[in-house]
């Protein structure tokens, strides 16, 4: 079988730094919060390219935390594209706030920034892009945009680790950036986990004390906060991995022209990668008419791939009060329709490539 991600097969290639590190902590019994999670914030920070970083609980509270920390409220809408795991948009819910949906670009997957712009009134606070399956959104139009409307840019960096805009590390793009470390991610923690990377001190102390029951310092809490914690142990396994992650990011993108090459001519979409783009390939990401029979095919090969996301925001029962219809967002619904993720991961191998090629190639004929 040829899973959509292997962690075991990840595991097995850092096992000894892994085991040393979680030892580590288990001796030193500092499980919550302490030198392991402030170690890792600052190598996470630097690899950012952001002077600071926050460690929390998951990338659905690093989103809640940020856009709570940049003013967003009760009444405010957030602009979200309909194409996105649904936390983008629980996060703006769970505020108080509401997503308001647009549609987003064929090409790259990611915001539509003249649908943002359609989408701005009054009430309009932030902009929420996705670095959708570790392709940069276009950063600089959408930056411009928020300046004329004096907007807020919260970056959603999720599935992009390491992913590059025009030569800057996704996440210390905007006012803040937002990434999950669960296990699947490019850098995955063995659970859940989070972080909120930002440029401003202000911004960070705020987000540091919200997610610690709202301490100033122990016992003294000076605003409303919550219990979001990254704990010690992920913050150990963390810092493990993120030594590795430019070589993981490398091989992704090393896998991304296997397939690229081999599935040349194949009467399959490719996903495309804009020249001002470094990729890092969370997901590899082709689209078929006939998506449905490609997953049989590959299911009775034993090849895992996988749908993301074959229902958009809009059309979830969760969203209904949104008061969307079927056609609202039409290039986010043919992309749900079509889209199918293939297997990706650093260590899978030019032998599993070809023959996943092989499959959808003779299922194409």
């Amino acid at each position: 079988m040829i899973p959509l991600v292997d962690l075991q097969r990840q595991y097995q290639t850092i096992k000894t730094e892994i085991d040393a590190a979680v030892h580590k902590v288990l001796d030193s019994a500092y499980f919550v919060l302490g030198p392991e999670v402030e170690a890792f914030e600052r190598e996470f920070a630097a690899f950012c390219e952001a002077k600071y970083c926050i460690g929390v609980s998951s990338g659905l509270e690093a989103l809640k935390c940020a856009l709570i920390a940049v003013g967003v409220g009760p009444g405010d809408e957030v602009i979200v594209p309909a194409n996105t795991f649904i936390a983008t948009a629980l996060a703006v819910s769970r505020i108080g706030a509401v997503p308001r949906l647009v549609d987003c670009e064929d090409d790259y997957f990611n915001i539509d920034v003249r649908a943002a712009e359609a989408a701005i009134n009054a009430r309009t606070k932030a902009i929420l892009p996705v670095h959708l399956y570790g392709h940069p959104a276009d950063m600089d139009a959408l930056l411009k945009l928020a300046e004329r409307h004096h907007l807020i840019v919260v970056e959603d960096a999720a599935q992009a680790h390491g992913a590059k805009y025009k030569g800057r590390r996704v996440g210390s793009i905007g006012r803040a950036g937002c990434f999950s470390f669960y296990p699947g991610k490019n850098l995955g923690a063995y659970g859940d986990g989070g972080a909120v990377v930002t440029n401003d001190e202000a911004l960070a102390e705020a987000i540091r004390m919200y997610r610690n029951y709202g301490q100033s310092k122990k016992y003294h809490h000076v605003v409303l906060g919550d219990n979001t914690r990254l704990d010690a142990l992920q913050a150990a396994i963390l810092r493990v991995k993120l030594r590795h992650l430019d070589a993981w990011n490398a091989a992704r993108r090393g896998i991304a022209a296997q397939y690229a090459e081999l599935l040349a001519g194949a009467q399959l979409r490719l996903p495309h990668t804009a020249p001002w783009a470094e990729h890092v390939f969370h997901l590899f990401v082709v689209r078929h008419a006939r998506r449905d029979d490609l997953l049989a095919k590959l299911a009775e090969a034993k090849i895992i791939a996988g749908l993301h996301y074959p229902i958009p925001i809009h059309l979830q029962e969760a969203y209904k009060d949104l008061g969307h219809r079927r056609g609202d967002f039409p290039v986010a619904e043919r992309q749900a329709l079509d889209i199918l993720s293939l297997p990706m991961f650093a260590e899978l191998t030019l032998e599993e490539v070809r023959l996943i090629a092989d499959v959808l190639r003779r299922s194409l004929t």
